[in-house]
């Protein structure tokens, strides 16, 4: 690998990201998390700050602890306080205490930081710089000297920000990382910054963006087109107030459009998309769908003319692969779809005889125009659009009939909490089922009662629960009175499926979702 090719990928997400609100690792979740950034294979993984709490530091203890495979793990923290001799500075002496191979300290660019945050002279300043530096050096450690507020400090005072950075490298500093902190800088300005920077100083150049402005993706691609050889972010973006370059989409931009590489392993990059849900989940944060390259509408398409063409080349509407980070297409269904996505779905269901001029596909359109009138929606509700499908082809068939169901929501005093009780009557292939489900609330004891009911009859029905569940008012000016759409997302454990229940009564509409789900999963079963 030519040594002008590779970027280093630095994360932060384990300090950074989780300074963004809503945001928290537990130190197993951390411990966690470190590996599987390993084994995806970035360059460095910052463990939290030194100096901040006892959880960081039990993280660097832990962490020894792994056999990492390739990345180093960097201590965080600051330099010295001013005034203070850098052996006595108790940040310093934490950096030493965590133990890493590497110190990550930060420093300030910004004379207005200088004089009215840290209360101190441009010259202490500098002095903190270099003195920070040196110290850790003769301590053995590789130093990543923070910029902290370059760009803002460049635009105020270029040569005082430029007097920060010589400190940093007399003191040894092995890269000068450039940070726009605030995140309010524009790729032209970070691309000309940068380039000075590198031609001025001998040292290796790295960036760090915040996305304030949503440049922060884009600044770094701009570092790196100036020579920068570090790019530091944080999985899926998040971030103190708006977020931090988001290395899922850095990373994907860096080896598949451009000539530089940044992965122990470009192989890697087939597992983005589950790396960026792992980290997601240890953060217990939802994934965003429309999220580049890993989120779940990456790759949809919903328009006519979008799913016949990337049906026959796929890069007309895919700017790349979606198995290149491991993601599929798909192709939504709604009132904007044409014969092209009714195809690409009978395809999916292995129905490859019928052709896209035939009577049913125009019956298949015609049928989800009307139901869509009705209130449903089938773009988020996949497994429910092929079971209206099948209903067209005539193909359906129940696996069970409804005689009826009852739900009761009780609460028997003021403190107490709500009981919910469903009792549920069916008729399985002439023989009759009658069950009672107690549930969180009553879809949950409704959904309980189903499937008690069913799987004497259809026992991989024990493995199907309900992973989400969403409703929606569709005439909020009828009030009480508006039509509800309710969409329910079932799951085997393996995989999971979305259905779609429409109704002026939410009980019927989950009902309905839930009935749905439940068949479908038995039509799985049977074509396997």
């Amino acid at each position: 690998m030519s040594a002008e090719k590779k970027v280093f990928i630095y994360d932060t997400t384990l300090r950074d990201g989780a300074q963004a609100e809503g945001v928290t690792f537990s130190a197993v979740s951390k411990i966690h998390v470190a590996k599987m950034l390993d084994a995806f294979g970035v360059d460095y993984i910052e463990g939290g700050y030194a100096a901040s709490n006892p959880k960081d530091m039990a993280f660097f203890k832990d962490i020894k602890k792994e056999n990492l495979q390739h990345a180093k793990i960097a201590a965080f923290g600051s330099t010295r306080r001013a005034g203070a001799k850098v052996e006595e500075d108790r940040g310093t002496r934490a950096l030493l205490e965590a133990d890493t191979e590497v110190c990550t300290i930060f420093g300030k660019s910004w004379l207005l930081h200088v004089t009215e945050v840290l209360k101190t002279t441009p010259e202490e300043n500098l002095a903190m710089i270099e003195d920070t530096c040196r110290f850790l050096k003769e301590n053995g450690r590789e130093v990543i000297y923070d910029a902290e507020h370059f760009f803002d400090g460049y635009r105020d005072n270029p040569e005082y920000a430029f007097q920060t950075l010589e400190a940093a490298t007399k003191g040894g500093a092995d890269i000068l990382v450039l940070c726009d902190t605030n995140g309010g800088r524009l790729p032209h300005e970070i691309f000309e910054v940068t380039k000075l920077v590198r031609e001025t100083f001998g040292v290796a150049v790295g960036i760090h963006t915040h996305n304030d402005s949503e440049m922060a993706v884009a600044n770094a691609m701009e570092s790196v087109r100036a020579g920068a050889v570090q790019v530091q972010g944080t999985i899926n973006g998040f971030g103190e107030r708006c977020g931090n370059c988001n290395l899922v989409s850095a990373v994907a931009n860096l080896i598949l459009k451009t000539d530089k590489t940044c992965l122990a392993d470009e192989a890697n990059l087939e597992g983005l998309k589950q790396l960026s849900k792992f980290v997601n989940e240890k953060a217990s944060l939802r994934d965003n769908p429309r999220a580049a390259f890993v989120g779940e509408s990456a790759f949809a398409h919903k328009a006519g003319m979008h799913v016949d063409g990337v049906r026959k080349v796929s890069q007309s509407f895919e700017h790349v692969p979606p198995d290149a980070v491991g993601n599929a297409r798909r192709i939504l269904i709604s009132e904007l779809s044409g014969a092209s996505n009714v195809m690409e779905k009978l395809l999916e269901m292995g129905m490859d005889n019928i052709d896209r001029k035939s009577p049913e596909v125009r019956e298949i359109l015609q049928t989800l125009e009307k139901m869509e009138k009705e209130g449903y929606v089938y773009e988020t509700a996949d497994a429910s659009f092929k079971m209206l499908i099948k209903k067209v082809l005539k193909e359906h068939r129940s696996f069970f009939e409804l005689e009826g169901f009852r739900v009761i929501v009780e609460k028997r005093s003021k403190d107490a909490p709500c009981l919910s009780e469903a009792t549920l009557k069916l008729n399985v292939d002439g023989e009759t089922a009658f069950t009672v489900g107690e549930g969180d609330g009553p879809v949950d004891a409704l959904n309980m009662a189903l499937r008690r009911a069913l799987k004497k009859f259809y026992p991989s029905i024990s493995d199907v629960h309900l992973a989400d569940y969403r409703v929606s008012i569709l005439d909020p000016e009828e009030a009480t009175a508006a039509k509800t759409r309710v969409v329910v997302e079932s799951s085997d454990g393996e995989s999971s499926w979305a259905t779609v229940g429409v109704s002026e009564n939410i009980i019927e509409a989950s009902w309905e979702a839930l009935v749905d789900g439940v068949e479908y999963k038995l039509f799985l079963n049977e074509e396997r």
